[in-house]
């Protein structure tokens, strides 16, 4: 569970809906069903003319993604491509198979990277692979984050259309001062749904997921890289040095050693050389 993002819409609805209640409001004047079905009504009917039906029945489970979505850190994939030269290095490419089933449910496009080096696949045939997959991956990520984005664009401006619709209303009522005020302030509650919906649930959703893809490819482009060393036949000291450019300073004295594990003796010397 991401908690961060439950943190945040709970503090950001917290923060508005607290300050109407400081301000002497009661919150079940906030509530409007008519403002409701224009604004979100209107903004959903919107994304369905935009995209593929296909698309818009998957954006419940992208938007799942913001919550419970677990990103592959980038140190422990530099962590785990570290081992992989290991055993290369000590097995030959065909020991790397043997890792296949360990890694198989945490991380499939690693997976799918050792068992064609395992099979012998050309290094340039892996990369052109393993790219691709990395390509129609930020496309189908990036699908969920424009549809996010164009409901954070549109529903303000179907909040204004809400309000001018209960303003037309307002306007019919003129014969009655009492009930112009009430009238007023009802009108302006669909502007108040799509301005805050746009910028605290639509438009920073879009964001977390965007921010989860990025982290996401750069796991991914760190296995393609590491793959690339092992078959070149890099020893694991150099496959941790050429990793650590993906890693912040900070994170990268926890590789230091790690690449020399498992080496030692003469080979030890000549790859620390390396």
């Amino acid at each position: 569970m991401n908690r961060g993002t439950i943190f945040g819409l709970v503090f950001a609805f917290g923060m508005v809906l607290g300050s109407a209640v400081i301000d002497g409001g009661h919150l079940d004047a906030l509530v409007n069903l008519s403002a409701a079905m224009i604004v979100f009504g209107g903004t959903f009917g919107a994304i369905f003319v935009m995209y593929r039906l296909e698309d818009v029945l998957r954006l419940p489970t992208m938007v799942k993604n913001a919550f419970v979505a677990k990103p592959l850190e980038p140190l422990g994939v530099c962590q785990r491509m570290i081992k992989m030269a290991q055993v290369a290095r000590r097995d030959g490419f065909l020991g790397l198979e043997r890792e296949v089933p360990a890694v198989e449910d945490t991380n499939p496009f690693l997976a799918r990277a050792l068992q064609m080096v395992a099979d012998g696949t050309a290094p340039e045939t892996v990369t052109d692979v393993l790219y691709n997959e990395i390509d129609q991956l930020a496309a189908r990520h990036n699908t969920g984050v424009q549809m996010l984005e164009q409901m954070g664009a549109l529903s303000p401006t179907l909040g204004v259309t809400g309000t001018v619709m209960h303003l037309i209303h307002v306007m019919a009522m003129l014969d009655d001062p009492t009930s112009i005020g009430p009238a007023i302030a009802a009108a302006f509650i669909a502007c108040l749904y799509g301005v805050a919906f746009a910028n605290m649930v639509f438009i920073p959703l879009g964001g977390k997921l965007k921010t989860i893809s990025k982290i996401e490819q750069h796991s991914l482009e760190i296995v393609i890289e590491g793959i690339r060393s092992i078959q070149r036949g890099d020893n694991p000291i150099l496959v941790a040095e050429t990793l650590k450019s993906f890693l912040p300073p900070h994170e990268r004295e926890a590789l230091e050693d790690l690449g020399a594990a498992g080496e030692g003796g003469e080979d030890g010397e000549q790859a620390r050389a390396a």
